[in-house]
């Protein structure tokens, strides 16, 4: 699984210790990956989890089974074209708070309060 976007890495931790899943991150902040890492570490899951310092429009996304995005619509809408490329039939992508245009989501899941007062939207797709 890949977790776009993977800020503090909770989303990628979570996967690799609860569903032990390959887990990568890919995050543009230099800090936020020091940090995803050397939780990473002190977790000792450095064999099922990762985070890639890198552009996410740079990455190859072809290996994975599942997608998750919490990225501005205009990040989403730029990096649909590479999703529509490289992903393969069945892959699931779950998307924060942001449609991906001209894909039509399987399942809408609406979070009134996430116990901080916060709304959040999630849409889930199927390639």
């Amino acid at each position: 699984m890949f977790d776009l976007g993977s800020g503090d890495g909770r989303i990628v931790i979570l996967a690799a210790r609860k569903y032990k899943a390959d887990a990568t991150g890919v995050e543009f902040e230099a800090t936020l990956v020091k940090q995803s890492m050397k939780r990473i570490a002190n977790l000792g899951l450095t064999s099922m989890a990762r985070i890639v310092y890198g552009d996410l429009m740079k990455q190859d996304y072809s290996s994975a089974d599942l997608l998750t995005v919490y990225l501005l619509p205009i990040a989403s809408k730029k990096l649909t074209p590479i999703l529509e490329k490289q992903l393969k039939l069945g892959t699931r992508v779950v998307s924060h708070n942001a449609e991906f245009a001209n894909w039509t989501p399987i399942k809408i899941e609406e979070i009134p309060d996430d116990g901080q007062g916060h709304r959040h939207r999630l849409y889930l797709y199927k390639r």
